[in-house]
């Protein structure tokens, strides 16, 4: 893999900020500019990925239906020789269908983990996050711990015959 010059590393990041201020100003047609001819989006954590400018602009157009306010605070960037990677907070409020889920109401807040690859043009092929789940859905109020009294209740609910398996280890020691 060549070095990068220190010129074109800059072009990157600058191409990554405004990938981001668009994200943040809800601008669909602004931010499908800042991918090339053949962009990726790979949600990790909830094993979702769109290929092409038709798939990716779906994501981002549920996306900003769910949640209108979106902001993106970015923390931390760092610039490699063939990604970019953003650490950076998500905040907004649920207000659309997401996920299969319908609008809470609720706000969300949670860090997030970015990874940017750059085609050939140097236009953004692909972006790839992480980010813990389960705080996204306790945040939305649709996961509990299992500690907790809602977790309890919920794993008894819907899971009876674990439960059972459970209860029968504790009776017989094993």
């Amino acid at each position: 893999m060549p070095i990068l010059d220190s010129e074109r590393r800059s072009r990157r990041l600058q191409l990554v900020d405004e990938h981001v201020r668009l994200e943040n100003q809800h601008d669909l047609d602004g931010i499908m500019t800042t991918f090339g001819a053949a962009p990726r989006y790979d949600d990790e954590p909830w094993d979702a990925h769109y290929a092409g400018r038709d798939g990716v602009r779906l994501f981002y157009s549920e996306l900003l239906r769910a949640m209108p306010d979106l902001q993106i605070d970015v923390q931390r960037r760092h610039v490699g020789e063939a990604t970019i990677i953003l650490e950076v907070i998500i905040r907004g409020q649920h207000l659309g269908a997401w996920r299969g889920l319908p609008p809470t109401g609720r706000h969300i807040r949670f860090p997030l983990c970015g990874v940017y690859t750059f085609d050939e043009n140097d236009r953004l092929e692909g972006e790839k996050v992480y980010y813990d789940r389960a705080t996204v859905l306790r945040q939305l109020g649709v996961f509990h711990e299992p500690t907790g009294f809602w977790g309890r209740i919920n794993a008894v609910v819907m899971h009876p015959a674990t439960m059972a398996l459970v209860v029968r280890r504790m009776i017989s020691g094993s």
